[in-house]
């Protein structure tokens, strides 16, 4: 009891607004307040009279910030909750390199249970404990005894202080804060949690608050060319998750993660961009007509995406969900969702092993076999943190690998031969699944992941960073063709030199086309990869 004790003292109201924005600018704003640092790097005293303005103007913002959301009112119940969320925040950007971003909300959002828990380990309950839990307990269990009409005039006065100080600092280095803002405009976004309430605010706006567009028919009437009308065709589009171009050694990796593909007559593209750095953006964006410059979410979701063109001009296509959702790219055409508990032979009621794709794409090559189809199979592939989760045990070519979630505290050694072993294993699925198609008349595989993923470089994990300052691990994706059929050495052969060319998933809407023999309107042949082929 006696730690209870310790921590049961008496606070103003203003004194609880003060300590707790305190906390938050000099603890969980640290990593915001050394980027400022490093970004001026200061040799003269008005340097370091900028540098020490700083956190005086953050913590500023926040008594006025602190205040307006309902500290006036409920001060220790609003610093509280403060804390919290800030807590959260501080541990994804030192554990993981995290930004919070709209994208990133977005993916918190439409996380599901299975990925929220996988994020759950000792580290993340330790330090949660001790930053979030410990300061909030000393919050509640504190004595007020000051009147409510006092309390408001001291807090009014506090942030009387605050609006003059930022004045102050406005008058006397708004150009310094400006020189910095434009040399680093994503530093904004490491403020601790005001970026992550504007970040909050922005998701709500577009998704939830802003009038739904109306929706759009790009095509009304695609066809299929003459030469291709009448003949069956099979199209399996792969969407992988999280994989690197770079830990394939069809790519030159080192250590040998494609030991099936590489007997296959399989054409890997070498410098192939994602459109964003998490599934959220990345996989809409990759079939949506915008390109990644002028995507817009919005608008993405409110007109057609290119396989609504190629189900509308007399494809069948079918989409297989191995992942949380298809992010409202299969919301026109059959599809198969996903279910963690479906067949206890691949499933955990968490995720599924990508083997299940295996069967269920089976199952759907033997229907309608007369007909022209594309089918769409979603991967779990190299989700993250949980990679020793992707893969069954004989597939534990490298090792050690590093069984658990904190990967940050994952020797590099074993964390590198986890993430090596899910690339292994997406060998094993690809290949398979060519197997299943070299008993089919026309069929043609493409694989393209969704965005790449970070191993501990330069300090960051997972993905998911803001576009801009994204490093390549996350941006460069891995690609790969394979076909059988007419023609098929000459077509492979010209696939084969265009490998080392630079394209990005803005390319995919019209490689589809092309690869499908859909003549649309949209269809722009400069875009298209095999356009030189056909």
């Amino acid at each position: 009891m006696r730690i209870f004790a310790l921590l049961k003292f008496r606070l103003t109201p203003a004194q609880t607004l003060v300590s707790s924005c305190l906390l938050i600018t000099l603890l969980f704003n640290a990593p915001f307040l050394s980027t400022v640092w490093a970004d001026v790097s200061p040799d003269s005293v008005k340097d370091y009279a900028f540098l020490a303005t700083v956190p005086v103007l953050l913590f500023s913002l926040l008594i006025l910030f602190t205040t307006l959301s309902g500290g006036l009112i409920f001060p220790r119940m609003i610093s509280a909750l403060h804390i919290i969320i800030a807590s959260l925040i501080f541990y994804g950007m030192t554990a993981y390199g995290l930004l919070f971003d709209k994208s990133m909300i977005q993916n918190l959002i439409e996380t599901n249970s299975g990925e929220a828990f996988s994020y759950l380990n000792a580290s993340f309950v330790l330090f949660f404990c001790v930053l979030g839990i410990l300061p909030v307990f000393a919050l509640c269990n504190m004595e007020i005894k000051t009147a409510f009409s006092k309390s408001i005039k001291h807090i009014l006065m506090i942030n009387g202080i605050a609006i003059v100080a930022i004045a102050l600092i406005a008058a006397l280095f708004y150009k310094d804060y400006a020189a910095v803002g434009r040399n680093n405009r994503n530093i904004i976004k490491q403020i601790t949690p005001l970026a992550f309430y504007d970040a909050g605010y922005k998701y709500l706006r577009d998704n939830y608050l802003s009038p739904p567009l109306p929706y759009r028919i790009l095509d009304n009437h695609p066809t299929l060319t003459e030469k291709t009308r009448d003949l069956p065709d099979t199209i399996v589009m792969v969407v992988g998750e999280t994989a690197r171009a770079d830990r394939f050694s069809l790519n030159g990796y080192s250590k040998n993660t494609n030991p099936l593909l590489s007997g296959e007559k399989v054409v890997s593209f070498t410098q192939v961009t994602s459109c964003g750095t998490a599934t959220a953006v990345s996989v809409p964006c990759m079939f949506s007509r915008l390109n990644r410059d002028d995507y817009d979410s919005r608008i993405a979701h409110s007109q057609d995406n290119v396989l609504d063109i190629i189900h509308r001009a007399g494809y069948s296509v079918t989409w297989i969900d191995n992942n949380s959702t298809c992010k409202g790219v299969c919301s026109r055409i059959e599809t198969v969702p996903y279910n963690p508990a479906r067949d206890e032979r691949f499933c955990d009621g968490d995720y599924c092993l990508d083997a299940i794709l295996l069967n269920q794409l089976e199952a759907t090559l033997k229907q309608n076999t007369q007909k022209k189809r594309l089918i769409v199979l979603h991967m779990i592939g190299s989700h993250g943190p949980t990679y020793y989760r992707r893969y069954p045990g004989d597939f534990s070519g490298f090792a050690p690998d590093c069984a658990r979630s904190d990967i940050q505290n994952c020797d590099m050694t074993q964390l590198s031969n986890t993430y090596d072993n899910t690339i292994l294993y997406t060998d094993f699925v690809l290949s398979h699944i060519i197997e299943q198609l070299k008993t089919v008349e026309n069929a043609q595989l493409l694989y393209l992941s969704d965005h790449g993923e970070s191993l501990g470089e330069k300090g960051l994990y997972l993905h998911g960073f803001p576009y801009s300052l994204a490093p390549e691990e996350q941006t460069h994706v891995p690609m790969l063709y394979w076909r059988n059929g007419d023609d098929m050495t000459a077509k492979l052969s010209c696939a084969k030199s265009l490998k080392d060319r630079p394209y990005s998933q803005d390319n995919l809407y019209d490689t589809l086309l092309g690869l499908t023999g859909v003549v649309s309107a949209t269809y722009q042949p400069e875009q298209d990869i095999f356009a030189s082929c056909q």
